[in-house]
């Protein structure tokens, strides 16, 4: 799987020559924004959980928000629980730092947190440790074939963080 699948899947809406490749890691939030050259939290990183029997799923959430358990139980039914490094390849055919909602090797329920809504455009894996495309969020909605909106995420401001992407881009 990894980026071919990635790359293959997103041909149906001819953006597979949009993946960026790039000659260092983008696997954390903090190496892709900085590789990009935006701020942390307009990073799309993807995480991904248990469901509910053998299933997983995943939560595609901005860079600078964490999973807020009572949140996470409240809309979901149950706890958060994170899958292993060997789960996820198992279930996205993407191996941790390059975890995406698209080109999964498995069919899963992708939910998107409203941590994002407050961007225009975002940047999500593509599949490898070194990869990622600019996306806004219809596309993502639609590309990750997400359920819905969840509001699942703490420690994420808006406001601080649109400060900070002005003054980045003033630089």
């Amino acid at each position: 799987m990894s980026i071919e699948s990635v790359r293959a899947y997103l041909t149906r809406w001819n953006r597979d020559k949009d993946i960026m490749e790039f000659d260092r890691l983008s696997a954390t939030v903090e190496q892709a924004a900085d590789i990009i050259g935006v701020i942390p939290a307009r990073i799309a990183k993807t995480l991904s959980f248990r469901g509910e029997g053998d299933s997983a799923i995943l939560i595609v959430a901005a860079g600078d928000a964490k999973i807020d358990n009572k949140k996470f139980r409240n809309t979901l039914g149950y706890k958060a629980r994170m899958l292993s490094p060997d789960e996820v390849l198992e279930q996205t055919g993407h191996a941790i730092g390059g975890v995406c909602p698209f080109g999964l090797k498995n069919p899963l329920n992708v939910y998107l947190d409203v941590s994002m809504k407050r961007f225009e455009t975002l940047f999500p894996a593509c599949g490898s440790k070194n990869s990622a495309i600019e996306l806004n969020l219809e596309e993502i909605y639609e590309y990750s074939e997400a359920i819905g909106w969840v509001d699942v995420c703490k420690d994420w401001l808006e406001e601080q963080n649109i400060e900070k992407e002005i003054v980045i881009n003033q630089l």
